[in-house]
């Protein structure tokens, strides 16, 4: 397997590392009750998905 020639330096290995982060997830609002929600899921609030009830929540 091939090896590199040269160590590359701190300030390259950085800007490679640099993309590495993590990022938050987008939520949207749930048209249903507005709780926020992650997009193209249920709500786990009211159950509502597409103007539909899919889930059955039980409430407290």
């Amino acid at each position: 397997m091939a090896q590199p020639k040269r160590r590359w330096s701190k300030a390259r290995t950085g800007s490679k590392r640099s993309t590495w982060k993590l990022e938050n997830p987008n939520l949207a609002k749930c048209k249903h009750c507005g709780e926020a929600v992650m997009p193209h899921r249920a709500c786990s609030n009211c159950g509502y998905y597409d103007g539909k009830e899919v889930i059955s929540v039980k409430e407290d």
